[in-house]
């Protein structure tokens, strides 16, 4: 049986170009998908958070016309209620990388908030980096990478890998909207190497311990594959 860190974002709103307070947190899908996929396959989560906030769904991802329906709706609310590692999670700064086999980063905004600025963040994903051990990121997720930088450079330069992108930014009708723009940092900031599948399309890279998604459709996939790295 192994251990898998969740890291999540604590934030519930994110600051728009024009000061406006965007209410988020982390999506319903990124976190339920990979997290039914692991613990029903008898597998440990730990979440972890920024100070060891309780994390704040996105409610926008608990809609109908974002879950398929009425019914995936509800699906993703019992396996966010009967997720009791929600409610008791690790601070970052108490996280000691090496205690897991794996960490897995869902997104939303809300890492665009808080998780792009953690210093702890940016240690954990060094390390995990470092270790060789699974390390799988999903949509806004990566925003996290951006905390790895030590005088402007990263060990994720020249990582084959995806986000949520600037055109998916602009179908949620944001891009405009917001200070910054997450396939733009990662490319400019970083020097990833960036892949990119269709939007709304799920989208998996892997390279080398690396393991990305493009949005939320891609969680899913996501955790099959650090299933099949877990055996």
């Amino acid at each position: 049986m192994a251990k898998v860190l969740f890291v999540l974002t604590g934030a519930t709103y994110w600051v728009l170009k024009d000061g406006t307070r965007y209410a988020t947190g982390y999506w319903a899908e990124e976190f339920a998908a990979p997290y039914k996929l692991i613990t029903e396959a008898g597998h440990d989560v730990v979440v972890a958070t920024p100070n060891g906030v309780t994390p704040n769904v996105d409610m926008m991802s608990l809609r109908p016309s974002m879950t398929g329906g009425e019914q995936g709706a509800l699906e993703l609310e019992e396996i966010i209620r009967s997720a009791e590692v929600m409610r008791r999670p690790l601070q970052l700064s108490d996280v000691r990388v090496e205690d897991y086999d794996a960490v897995y980063l869902p997104g939303g905004h809300g890492p665009m908030a808080d998780l792009a600025w953690d210093a702890d963040v940016g240690r954990i994903l060094t390390a995990q980096l470092a270790s060789g051990r699974p390390l799988a990121i999903v949509c806004h997720g990566p925003s996290a990478i951006l905390a790895t930088r030590i005088h402007g450079v990263s060990p994720f330069k020249g990582y084959r890998m995806t986000c949520f992108t600037n055109d998916e930014e602009e179908g949620v009708g944001l891009a405009s909207r917001v200070t910054w723009l997450l396939e733009t940092e990662l490319k400019d900031k970083i020097g990833v190497e960036f892949s990119r599948g269709e939007i709304w399309k799920p989208y998996m890279v892997e390279d080398r311990n690396l393991i990305t998604g493009q949005n939320p459709d891609s969680a899913a996939v996501l955790g099959e594959r650090l299933l099949e790295l877990l055996k």
